[in-house]
């Protein structure tokens, strides 16, 4: 099992999620420049945060045109465990890979700060770790996290148990006053309807050590990492 950390231009958390990947959980990880055509050696794909080309156009719209993003596209119909973060989950809704699109914070304002996390589905392949409702701490740092969709997407997500993270507070209320940046019904993160993709505005990597002040994010990314050992 390799895992793959896509780098595009702009790109500024490739790092951070590489060394949870690599030191924590021990998966043999590579960096993967975005202009690569062949990613038939990974099982998992991870697409990190950052600015994609500078996100000019819209987060996420020019690195889909990316090379690279056509081999991620076949991968994931072949099953690979693919999780994008932050700009990663951006870039996986221009994709068409996760329905929905990110628009500009509701605050006009960038947001950088550790919010709070309930677990809506701790049965998919990226959070089996997790506790039903557990409460987890997981940083943000996004200008354009607003996560929308059109109503009949929303209900279809809600059907399907496709809402893996909402926004809350540390008792895991979901008043609007907790949601950092007015994303729909306080999402957070969502999967495909496979359950084999993964996107989300916080940053897992961000608390995977105790010196990063705890490791609620390795319970994601452990999850994952867990759910293609046992296959």
């Amino acid at each position: 099992m390799k895992a793959a950390v896509i780098v595009f231009p702009g790109s500024n958390c490739d790092h951070d999620v590489y060394i949870p990947l690599k030191k924590a959980l021990n998966i043999p990880t590579e960096f993967v420049w975005h202009k690569a055509t062949d990613l038939s050696r990974f099982a998992i794909i991870v697409l990190p945060g950052g600015f994609s080309y500078g996100d000019y156009l819209r987060c996420g719209a020019i690195a889909r045109f990316s090379p690279v993003m056509k081999e991620v596209i076949a991968r994931a119909k072949h099953g690979a465990k693919i999780i994008g973060i932050c700009n990663g989950f951006q870039i996986l809704t221009e994709s068409g890979l996760l329905p929905g699109a990110l628009l500009k914070n509701s605050n006009q304002k960038f947001v950088c700060r550790t919010v709070y996390l309930r677990v809506e589905n701790n049965r998919t392949l990226f959070t089996h770790r997790c506790a039903e409702k557990e409460i987890l701490r997981i940083p943000i740092a996004h200008g354009e996290g607003n996560y929308y969709c059109d109503a009949d997407t929303l209900e279809e997500l809600k059907n399907r148990e496709q809402i893996v993270f909402r926004y809350t507070s540390e008792n895991g209320e979901t008043d609007p006053m907790y949601n950092p940046n007015g994303s729909i019904e306080n999402i957070a993160g969502i999967i495909n309807r496979e359950g084999n993709i993964l996107g989300m505005m916080p940053h897992p990597e961000r608390r995977s050590d105790d010196i990063l002040g705890h490791e609620d994010g390795l319970k994601i990314l452990g999850s994952m990492i867990e759910t293609f050992a046992r296959n």
